[in-house]
């Protein structure tokens, strides 16, 4: 990406090559390719240098537009400080039903926007599911013909319920988006593994 200067502020941004006009003379979209870069920032082309030191995964974080500066001779592209998204649900409030904003299928208490908690819990139910889907037909296969379930099978499907039910407990005392952030963040360990703090759901030995 390149930016045009002009009185020493970026006056346009290029997103990709392009022809444009400076003044009274019309420049060719090959000159972002062709030129020096000498030549190019003589007239006022400078190509963008990104700075991402404030940019945080969009899973946890809602960024900011970035904002472009220019300074000593570099044209820098820069987010600010990113906001952490909700880690809560938002509640429907009695304010809002006194100002008329609460639907009618709502009643004060009910949720109004689903945090990241229930997000996640939600989604680790899923996995859970599909996990258990996997070995259900035991299940079925007793309930019709009476065959035993191995115990091997009980035993991981209870191993998964454990540990989801711990997950589960995890995510809820996570005391804000960051916390949550560090459950899913993964990390070498001495031994060199690669784990998380929130760990794995059980999988079914072969």
């Amino acid at each position: 990406m390149y930016a045009l200067v002009e009185s020493e502020s970026v006056t346009k941004i290029f997103s990709y090559p392009k022809g444009f006009n400076l003044g009274d003379i019309q420049y060719p979209s090959d000159i972002f390719i062709k030129w020096s870069t000498e030549e190019k920032e003589a007239i006022g082309i400078y190509e963008i240098v990104f700075d991402n030191s404030n940019k945080k995964d969009e899973k946890w974080y809602i960024n900011t537009n970035q904002s472009f500066d220019f300074a000593d001779g570099v044209v820098t592209a820069s987010y600010g400080t990113a906001t952490p998204k909700a880690h809560a649900d938002t509640l429907w409030t009695q304010q809002d039903s006194d100002d008329g904003d609460l639907p009618s299928d709502k009643e004060v208490g009910d949720v109004k926007v689903e945090g990241l908690k229930t997000q996640l819990i939600r989604t680790l139910k899923q996995q859970v599911a599909g996990i258990l889907a996997d070995t259900d037909w035991y299940i079925t296969r007793n309930a019709e013909k009476t065959t035993a379930i191995p115990s091997a099978i009980s035993t991981h499907r209870d191993a998964v319920r454990t540990k989801q039910a711990s997950m589960e407990t995890a995510i809820t005392n996570a005391t804000d988006t960051p916390a949550l952030e560090t459950l899913y963040t993964y990390t070498e360990q001495d031994d060199g593994t690669v784990t998380r703090p929130l760990g794995e759901l059980p999988t079914l030995e072969s």
